[in-house]
Parts: structure tokens; sequence; C-alpha cells
């Protein structure tokens, strides 16, 4: 927690005046059990009069006005300060999120992300909150309550100092059994979350393969498993309240027993011990705020945890000052590795090609072959293991990822469009991008029927993932969008498989037309998609099994060659 108070620096102001202000009304409230003794010892006891108990209470309702007061102002700066603390704190999550490499966005998973950014920070928000209202208000009424019982009754004082010390025990061996209880029941709802996710995710296909039941049978175990786990934690952290009211109203005995025996004795008034057991009483109270106020501050710590475990991890990709060029092609592959989570077996494992500027390049393989992670490198989403990517002779890893990211056009293998208009979307490829250049990437795309058929144009609406939209419209709007920049490199994950082959085919087409000559990476498990370009990249168990073109793969590569008898039927030869 205390690597993240950095977020409070703009707020140093609210953060002093909100225990201030709390502090001022804690004062007010310790001067009020004295001057209640005084009425009953000097006013109606002691034959002072009316108008000696008229002023003491006019006082009363003095101090319990500035005491509202007070509070009020507390409050207004400990919500300002946890407010903007939150804000921060997200900003900077979000940050950090985005900075990440693929491979630990992977290893956070997503419901984690979602449930730092959302449950763990407003835990945290709340925490902040109390503690800055109650955190020194608390104990300063609990001492500042002894103090004062010592000024009137050394005996007395005893009894409050021995029902501290044992509250002190109690609420720190109940506070270090629950924070890591509450790391659990966090961690438990990250899977609640992951759950609900796939399930909403893959809502028709749960649908289409009648496992409603499953799923719900699922959710339930999961569930269930989460309420023991915040039953457990909770049962202990309930222990406190019943547990302050058992001491509390043992010493309240005490001290009214040791009271009465004073009274009796005439060395203490009927008011001073209406003052210790009113002091008593402050104490309680303040002792189930307090209680409350670990609650929420253990939980806050647990989430703390979690939220500084995501801002002090580093970026994984890898930086190389090194920005010496060397003699190669366009772009080169030198025995490049990729292991994902140290497994056993590569992703990747040496590959070797080079490609020329202006050149299509096709990759084709079975399903888990390594495509998608060798296309992946191009931009530096992941890092090799061993060996080097280099564009213009330049590694990647000495390249900054957003002047690399500049030049590269990438339509990923699932097509996310966002919630807004289809000018916006489709700016995300250049932000300055004019309506006449949006057209012509429409086009390019074969998707200007798509745009144009619907009311409003580029005006028009797309609903969040681009529902509103099927597949292959969604497909050819974010292969529009990777166009509009004009890009040096670009790159089709496999982003045509919604395409009907004549549209794949009349796009295929557009791109060989593009006036500025981008050099194409095109992967597909479609044959058709690849067989036209200048060379072929044919992928088998992360392995490069044949690299050439259409015509020299049938001939020698047994792994090309069957893809395309798949496809195609018939025996394949020199001629096909």
């Amino acid at each position: 927690m205390r690597k993240l108070l950095k977020y409070l620096k703009n707020y140093k102001i609210e953060t002093v005046l909100a225990p201030l202000f709390k502090l001022l009304e804690a004062g007010f409230e310790l001067f009020v059990p004295i001057l209640v003794a005084a009425i009953i010892d000097n006013g109606v006891k002691g034959g002072a009069g009316v108008s000696y108990v008229v002023n003491a209470c006019l006082i009363l309702v003095a101090l319990g006005v500035v005491g509202l007061v007070s509070a009020v102002s507390a409050q207004y700066f400990a919500a300002r300060a946890a407010v903007g603390f939150s804000k921060e704190l997200r900003r900077d999550l979000f940050k950090k999120m985005q900075s990440l490499s693929y491979s630990q966005i992977d290893n956070l998973g997503t419901p984690k992300m979602i449930t730092v950014m959302t449950s763990d920070v407003n835990q945290i928000q709340s925490g902040v909150n109390l503690v800055l209202r109650l955190f020194m208000r608390s104990p300063f009424i609990v001492f500042g309550a002894m103090i004062m019982a010592f000024t009137i009754s050394a005996a007395a004082g005893g009894i409050f100092a021995v029902a501290i010390a044992v509250l002190c025990v109690v609420v720190f061996a109940i506070m270090l059994l629950s924070i890591p209880l509450y790391q659990k029941v966090q961690s438990r709802l990250d899977g609640i979350t992951a759950a609900t996710r796939e399930t909403l995710a893959g809502a028709r296909v749960i649908r289409a393969f009648c496992k409603e039941k499953d799923e719900i049978s699922e959710f339930s175990e999961r569930n269930t498993e989460l309420k023991k786990s915040q039953m457990f934690v909770g049962r202990i952290s309930a222990l406190l309240n019943p547990l302050t009211y058992a001491i509390v109203n043992a010493a309240i005995i005490c001290l009214l027993y040791c009271g009465a025996i004073e009274v009796e004795g005439g060395i203490l008034t009927q008011g001073k011990v209406v003052a210790l057991y009113n002091y008593m009483s402050q104490i309680l109270v303040e002792l189930i705020k307090l209680a409350n106020l670990i609650i929420t501050v253990t939980k806050s710590f647990a989430s703390a945890g979690r939220v500084a475990e995501v801002l002090e991890m580093q970026p994984s990709l890898k930086r190389s000052d090194n920005m010496n060029c060397s003699e190669s092609s366009f772009i080169e592959f030198r025995h490049v590795c990729v292991n994902y989570g140290q497994a056993a077996v590569n992703s990747l494992d040496d590959i070797s090609f080079t490609v020329e500027k202006g050149q299509t390049v096709g990759i084709i393989g079975g399903t888990g072959a390594g495509k998608t992670t060798l296309i992946n490198l191009i931009p530096h989403f992941y890092d090799v293991i061993s060996g080097e990517v280099l564009i213009n002779g330049q590694s990647v890893e000495s390249i900054g990822d957003e002047e690399l990211r500049r030049f590269c056009g990438i339509v990923p293998q699932r097509a996310v469009l966002f919630e807004g208009t289809v000018r916006e979307n489709i700016k995300w490829g250049k932000s300055d991008a004019t309506d006449e250049e949006i057209e012509e990437a429409l086009s390019v795309a074969q998707a200007t029927d798509v745009v144009f058929s619907k009311p409003g144009g580029l005006d028009y609406e797309i609903e969040q993932g681009g529902k509103n939209f099927s597949g292959g419209q969604r497909q050819r709007l974010t292969i529009a969008r990777a166009l509009v920049k004009r890009p040096e490199i670009l790159i089709f994950d496999d982003s045509s498989s919604a395409l009907d082959y004549a549209t794949d085919a009349n796009l295929r087409k557009s791109l060989s037309q593009l006036d500025y000559n981008p050099t194409v990476f095109i992967v597909s498990q479609r044959a058709a998609s690849v067989m036209q370009s200048d060379k072929i990249i044919v992928l088998d168990g992360g392995k490069m099994v044949g690299c050439g073109t259409h015509e020299e793969l049938l001939n020698c590569c047994p792994v090309y060659g069957e893809i395309y008898r798949s496809q195609y039927g018939g025996e394949v030869g020199a001629n096909d």
C-alpha cells in the first residue's frame, strides 16, 4: 500500500485537512463528558442554579454544531482525496497495461486485469477514504479518553489501559489472519469474472450445443467456492464487533464497580463516574468504527498488493541500443526461435528467410503451426529467445515500437471494431484521414457496398464489438482501417477467412495494384489466398518445411502438396 501513496501527492492539502478536521471534531467530543459531569456535580447537586445548567447546555449545543461542521468538512476533503487518488491510479494502471507485451497480457489474463481496474481500485479508494477520516480520529478518541480517565481517577485509568491493550491484541490478530484470506477471495473473484466473460462471449456456441446446464453447473460451483471463501473470512472479521462489545462491557462493569466504591468513600463524585462511563462508551463506539475500518483496510491491502503487482511489471519486450544497420534484405529472419512461457517445445524453431521490398509473402500451414506467432514478430509484439528479426538491416528490438508500428498495417485474426461511427473506426489507421482517403481504402478492401448501403454511410454507428455487421463485413472494415495509413508493410493474419472466394480474389487483385507497392504478408489456410504470392512459407509444428513459389512447393514440399490436394483434389504434379 505504501507504494501507492504517491498518488496522493497532488492532494496533499486534502490529505492533511481531512484528518485535522476529524481531530478537531474528536477534541470537542472529549470535552462533552467533562461538561456533563460539571452539570451533574455543580448544576444539579451543587445548587448552582438553572442559569448554570442552561449555559452549560448551550455550550454543549455549540460543541455539537462545531463538531458537525468539522465532520462534514473532513468528509468532503477525504472524499476529494480518495476519488482523485483512484483517478490517477486507474490512469497509470491503464497506461501500464497498454505497455505490456502480448506474453505478459496472456499471463495476467483479461479477467484479472478487469478485476484489478475495477473492484480492486474501488476497494482501495474506500480504504483511503476511511483511513483519512477514522485512522487518526479513532486512536485519538481511544487514547484521549484514557488520558482523561487518568485525570479523573488513577484506578479508572488503569481499567481503561488494560481494556485498550486487550482490544489492540484482538484487532491486530484478526487483521493478520484476514489479509491473506481476502487475497484468496479476490483471486476466486477473478475466476468468476473469467467464467462470466467466456460464457457471454460464447453464448451462441453454448446454446448451439445445448450446454446451458453444464455452464450453469460450472458457474454455480465457482460461485459456491467464492461464497465459502467469503463466508470463512467474513466469520473471522465478524468476530471484531462481538469481541469489542464483550471487552468494553466487561471494562464498564469493572469501572462502575470501582466507581461505586470510590463514590462511597468520597473519592469521586457521581458526575465524574458518569463522565468515566461516557468515556468508555465513546471508546466502544470508536472501536466499532475502528473494527469496520480495519476490515475495509484489510481488503484494501489485499487489493493494493494485486494492483502493485501490475504496476511493478516491466515491459518484457527486449530493447537494444545497437542502431547499426547491416546489409540485408528489406525484412530478414535469422535463425529465429520463439517460446511461450518456457514451454518444453518452441513455438517457432530456427526460422530463416528474406523478403524484398514490395514482395507478397504467403504463410500457410495447419492449425497451431506458428503462422500468427511468426507475423507478430515483425511489429515486435513478442520477443525471440534466439535469432534476429531485421527490417532494413536493423533489429526490431532497436527500433522504437511507435516508429516500427507506424509503417506496419496490421489486420488481426479476430476482426475487432469499436463503438462509434465507421469514419471514427477507419481513422484509427490514420487520425487525419480525409473522406476521400477513407473511401479509397474501403474500395480496396471491397467494403464500399458494406458502408454505403447503411444509413448515414461513414457516419453509421457501429455497435460495441461490431455486432451490427457480419463476420465478413467486419473483416473488410478492419482491412480498410489498415490500408488507410498506406503502410510500407501490410500484415493480414487470416483476415479473409470469412470472405467468399470471389471477394477474396478481388481483394488480392486490388492489393497487387496499390500504387505505393507495400510489402504484404498473407497468413491463410487457403491455398487459393497465397498461391499467387512471390514467396510462400510453409510451417509445420513451428518449423519451416518449405519456402518458394507455388510451383516450386508443389514439387518439393509434401506438406504444401497435401494442403493443396485437400482443397482442390486430384494428384499434385509439376504441371498443376
